[in-house]
């Protein structure tokens, strides 16, 4: 048979595909997703990313769609799949299946948690590879590296909530300023001179550094009574809401918060979100405050958050996600997603490599508009892998989260 007669049964063919609804086999495939810590304390939070990739990745396959307010369209003929594997938050398992997605021909990864960015960093950036993050320590700013946010990192959040307090200081001396942080790589990140240096050159009195487990197996009395006898007035730390929703229970126990007898707040960056934490403690929470999460997810007038709610009518009928996570797992397939399509542009489907997409894909992401689910939309370059620029800040208010303020980055720690 000729070849123009082959092509024309293989029109045929294509046709009657699409007419009966059989799903399309695409002999081009790029791959999305990453390590994920499904297992431990950020199972809710990294189960909730994961959903939300699926759900983007089925949108973008049988729409070619990239956002219902994006114009630019995905390649017809590659199709995306997710591959993920389950680190269980540990730095060696997470080494051992980088390195395994990389030979399926994986080319982005992700980040899980703090942990796995310290473990992964260096390789990723021997490798050139482009990564999205759920961890946003100052760690990932120095030396150059190829981990990008999509949120401020933790110092930048704290020096957000620091500022907003300091706004509304009333009193003639200086506040007193402490660290309540977990106690991990993630709660210490923000344990460096230029953050101290910060605090005190905007008017606090530094007290000190208490910490508290990562997921408190008792109230963390001795470490609130510290700050107590320390005269403490503002408390700040990175803790996930297993950490701060006990600690918030027994500084009320003990009298203590913006409402309380002995006046003293506690604030967050994300992943402590405000959101979450509102939604299970209720009124109990009033007071707390988190910088740099996202919106929450009944804001169905902000474009994001409506293609969010849409993707799980569709995707997940009967089993929505409520966790705010999702949002960023929107987020970080839009990034790995839109990467791969701009290196595309540069360097043919079957040419590709980890480094054409970080070089021709991450860093020529300018101004990508995520309907207004992360606080600006997002730009990167070689040497700039912070995606936002501003910072909301978050408080919890009769049960609720209200809007107390949005400020611009300070880069706290700034590449050496």
């Amino acid at each position: 048979m000729s070849r123009i007669k082959w092509a024309a049964v293989a029109s045929v063919a294509i046709m009657m595909v699409a007419l009966l609804g059989i799903p399309t086999t695409y002999a081009k495939t790029l791959y999305v997703g990453g390590t994920q810590s499904l297992t431990g304390p950020f199972a809710e939070d990294s189960a909730a990313v994961l959903a939300a990739i699926e759900d983007y990745v089925k949108y973008v396959n049988e729409t070619k769609n990239l956002a219902p307010w994006r114009k630019e369209k995905f390649p017809a003929d590659i199709a995306l799949e997710v591959l993920w594997r389950d680190d269980e938050l540990k730095p060696a398992k997470a080494l051992s299946i980088y390195e395994e997605l990389k030979a399926k021909g994986m080319l982005v990864a992700r980040i899980s948690g703090s942990p796995i960015a310290l473990a992964l960093k260096d390789r990723l950036w021997e490798d050139r590879m482009g990564a999205t993050s759920m961890a946003t320590g100052s760690y990932l700013l120095t030396p150059p590296q190829s981990i990008f946010t999509y949120y401020p990192i933790y110092t930048d959040s704290c020096a957000a909530v620091a500022d907003w307090f300091k706004g509304n200081w009333k009193e003639t001396r200086k506040p007193r300023v402490a660290y309540l942080t977990a106690d991990n790589a993630m709660g210490r990140s923000i344990e460096i001179p230029e953050m101290k240096e910060y605090l005190e050159k905007i008017g606090y009195e530094f007290a000190g550094t208490q910490y508290v487990p990562l997921v408190p197996t008792s109230p963390p009395t001795t470490q609130l009574t510290w700050l107590k006898e320390k005269g403490v007035d503002l408390a700040l730390g990175v803790m996930i809401n297993p950490g701060s929703q006990p600690t918030v229970k027994e500084m009320v126990r003990l009298g203590m918060g913006p409402f309380q007898a002995y006046k003293m707040t506690f604030g967050v960056p994300a992943p402590g979100h405000a959101a979450v934490f509102a939604a299970a403690m209720g009124e109990l929470g009033d007071g707390y405050v988190c910088a740099g999460s996202f919106l929450p997810m009944d804001h169905l007038s902000v474009p994001g958050i409506k293609f969010c709610s849409d993707l799980q009518d569709k995707y997940r009928a009967g089993k929505r996600v409520t966790h705010i996570m999702y949002e960023a797992g929107i987020l970080e397939a839009m990034v790995q997603v839109e990467a791969l399509r701009l290196a595309m542009q540069a360097v043919p489907f079957e040419k590709l490599t980890p480094r054409d997409v970080l070089e021709k894909g991450f860093y020529k992401i300018k101004n990508l508009d995520t309907g207004k689910i992360s606080s600006t939309p997002l730009t990167y370059g070689e040497g700039d892998i912070e995606g936002v620029d501003q910072i909301r800040i978050d408080q919890v208010q009769k049960g609720k989260v209200v809007e107390v303020g949005l400020t611009p980055l300070r880069h706290i720690y700034t590449k050496k």
